[in-house]
């Protein structure tokens, strides 16, 4: 408990706040290696995951290399490359990206086969080509299940870009690694309290931004939760009557 309120008193400590490597800085420079992480990985995975949702074809090889790339240790991995391309961002940008693929993958290629099949036929029966399908009906009906895996993805590289002051003063991590170095145990703790905050804020984004993207008319064709209910009153139905009962 004691560890807990000394973490706290660190957060609010206005000396933690000073610049250079003051805790703003540091959660803009957490916000910004996400940020740019993401952007990554969605453009490596959302076109991909789109070709296989819209054709079908190669969902097994997707599956199996994005469990292949989940299994990797990322801080094995970000060593692995850190002592390729030397000491910096770039060795976390690429263990990161790698992490943060699979998720954004499933997402698009779900997102597209939970799509009916006869919604899509009927596009199709009305001259729609390839591409307006894709458009107009699946990237739409899709996007939710998208922003699913982007929420998910961003979770986890929130969480995980700690390890980038392993190579880097970059990030909230740094007070993690600084807090260790120096056996300052509420500075570790509270690094770690920004960043659990940090995700519950993110989630929290997400989670609206997911509700917002759904199409009007997919809200509007949900059934409503109506319960069935007797035509006439209780008062009106009377009492039970017991055959052969005599007065």
């Amino acid at each position: 408990m004691n560890f807990f309120l000394d973490a706290i008193a660190w957060i609010f400590d206005p000396a933690n706040y000073a610049e250079p490597g003051g805790i703003v800085s540091r959660l803009l420079e957490h916000l910004l290696f996400t940020f740019v992480t993401l952007v990554f990985a969605s453009v490596i995975a959302i076109p991909l995951g789109y070709l296989i949702g819209h054709t079908g074809r190669g969902r097994g090889f997707a599956i199996a290399g994005a469990g292949g790339l989940r299994a990797l240790p990322t801080l094995g991995l970000l060593t692995l490359v850190a002592l390729w391309v030397g000491i910096g961002l770039e060795a976390p940008y690429v263990a990161l990206t790698i992490l943060a693929i699979p998720p954004i993958l499933a997402g698009a290629y779900t997102g597209f086969e939970a799509i009916e099949r006869g919604t899509i036929d009927a596009a199709r029966a009305v001259g729609m080509s390839e591409g307006q399908i894709v458009a107009k009906v699946e990237v739409p009906l899709g996007l939710p299940l998208l922003i699913g895996g982007i929420r998910s993805a961003t979770l986890q590289v929130v969480a995980t870009a700690t390890l980038a002051a392993y190579v880097a003063d970059f990030g909230l991590g740094r007070y993690l690694f600084a807090g260790l170095k120096t056996r300052d145990y509420a500075e570790m703790l509270g690094g770690s309290i920004l960043v659990i905050l940090l995700a519950l804020v993110l989630e929290g984004i997400f989670a609206l931004v997911q509700r917002l993207v759904v199409p009007r008319g997919v809200i509007a064709g949900r059934p409503e939760d109506v319960r069935a209910r007797p035509i006439r009153s209780r008062a009106a139905t009377g009492t039970p009557v017991t055959e052969g009962r005599s007065s």
